[in-house]
C-alpha cells in the first residue's frame, strides 16, 4: 500500500510566531530617548568633562627671552587635587566640607518636619484653604538670592529679629549665629518645597483606608504612623533627594546673607568660587570636581538605603521566563506543549 507523501493543506500554512506584546518597543523607546539623551550629554556630560580636563591643568605666567609675559595652561596632573589636601588649603577644604555637611543634615531634617506638617495642613478641607496653599508656597518662589537680601534686612543689627528677641545680635558676623541664621533662611524658603511633593503624595492615598482605620479604633497618631507615612514614603524619599543635593551644593545664600570671608559659613561652592575669583581656575575645577564626587556618594547611598531601586525593580518585572516564551510559541502553533 502506497503512502502519500504530499503535504497536507495544514502543514503549508504559514506557522504563526508568538510575540511579546514587549517586543519592539525597545527600538521605539530607544527613538524616543534619544534626542533627550543627546541634550542631556550636551548640557551636562560636556560640561563634566570639561570641568575634569581643567582640573588636570594649572594657569601660569611665565617670561620668554624678551621679557614678555606668556599665559596658558600647564598641566599638572592631579597636583591640583593633592593641594587640596595640604597645609592651609586642607583645612579651608575640611571645614567648607563640615560647613556643607552640616547645612544638609540640618535644614533637610527640619525641613521634612514642616514639610510634611505643612502637606497635612493643605491636604485637609476646610475654608480658605486656597489662600492658605497660596501664602505657603510663596516662599518657595522668591529667587534664592532676593530671599537672602529679605532675611539680610531681618538679621540686621537693628533689624526685626533683634527686635523681636530684644537682643543685639551681629548675626552677619562669623560665629554660630550666621550658622543660625543660613538655616532659618533656607528652611523658610524650602520647606515649602518638600510640603508640596508630599501633598500630591497625599492626596493619592484614598479616603477608604482612614475610614477603615478609624473604624478599627487607630487614632490619628497611628494612621499617621502606619497608613500615611509609608503610602506617601516615595514621594518623600524624592524630596529629601533633591532637597540633599540642593543644599550639598549651597553658595548664593550665604554668600549673599552673610558675606564672604566667613570660615562658619563656608561651603565647597564657596571656595571653589573664591578660587575663580582669583583666576585659579584649575583649582576651582578640582574643588568642582570632588563636589561631584560627594554628590554621586551622598545620592547613591541614599537610593540604596531608602530601597528605592526602581530600574532594577522594572528590569524584574518586565523579564519574562523562558519556559514561559517556549510554551507561548508552541500553543500559537497550534501543537501539544
Amino acid at each position: 500500500m502506497a503512502v502519500s507523501t504530499a503535504p497536507t493543506k495544514a502543514s503549508q500554512r504559514p506557522q504563526k510566531v508568538w510575540k511579546s506584546p514587549t517586543e519592539g518597543q525597545g527600538r521605539l523607546a530607544a527613538m524616543l530617548v534619544a534626542p533627550t539623551m543627546l541634550v542631556l550629554l550636551i548640557v551636562i556630560g560636556y560640561p563634566i568633562l570639561a570641568g575634569i580636563r581643567q582640573s588636570l591643568f594649572f594657569q601660569s605666567q611665565q617670561v620668554d627671552e624678551n621679557g614678555f609675559i606668556v599665559e596658558g595652561d600647564k598641566f599638572v596632573g592631579v597636583d591640583n587635587y593633592t593641594a587640596v589636601f595640604s597645609g592651609d588649603t586642607a583645612k579651608a577644604f575640611w571645614n567648607a566640607f563640615y560647613n556643607t555637611t552640616f547645612f544638609t543634615v540640618v535644614t533637610t531634617a527640619l525641613e521634612v518636619v514642616l514639610g510634611v506638617a505643612m502637606a497635612l495642613i493643605m491636604n485637609k478641607a476646610f475654608a480658605g484653604r486656597g489662600v492658605v496653599r497660596a501664602s505657603i508656597l510663596v516662599p518657595w518662589a522668591i529667587p534664592t538670592v532676593v530671599s537672602a537680601l529679605l532675611w539680610r534686612w531681618i538679621f540686621d543689627a537693628n533689624g526685626v529679629a533683634n527686635n523681636v528677641l530684644g537682643t543685639q545680635i551681629l548675626w552677619s558676623t562669623d560665629g554660630w549665629q550666621a550658622k543660625a541664621a543660613v538655616i532659618i533662611a533656607d528652611t523658610w524658603k524650602t520647606a515649602p518645597f518638600i510640603g508640596l511633593l508630599v501633598l500630591a503624595g497625599l492626596q493619592v492615598i484614598p479616603a477608604e483606608v482612614y475610614e477603615a482605620a478609624r473604624i478599627d479604633g487607630a487614632n490619628a497618631w497611628k494612621q499617621f504612623l502606619h497608613i500615611t507615612l509609608p503610602l506617601v514614603r516615595p514621594a518623600l524619599a524624592i524630596a529629601v533627594l533633591f532637597r540633599m543635593l540642593d543644599v550639598l551644593r549651597m553658595f548664593d545664600l550665604p554668600y549673599v546673607l552673610i558675606g564672604r570671608g566667613k570660615p562658619s559659613v563656608e561651603t565647597l561652592s564657596i571656595l571653589a568660587f573664591l578660587q575663580t575669583d582669583n583666576a585659579r581656575f584649575g583649582p576651582a575645577a578640582a574643588y568642582a570636581v570632588l563636589l561631584f564626587v560627594y554628590l554621586s556618594i551622598v545620592a547613591y547611598a541614599f537610593v540604596k538605603l531608602v530601597g528605592a531601586d526602581l530600574l532594577g525593580e522594572a528590569r524584574a518585572k518586565s523579564k519574562k521566563p523562558k519556559g514561559q516564551r517556549r510554551i507561548g510559541r508552541t500553543v500559537a502553533r497550534g501543537d501539544t506543549p
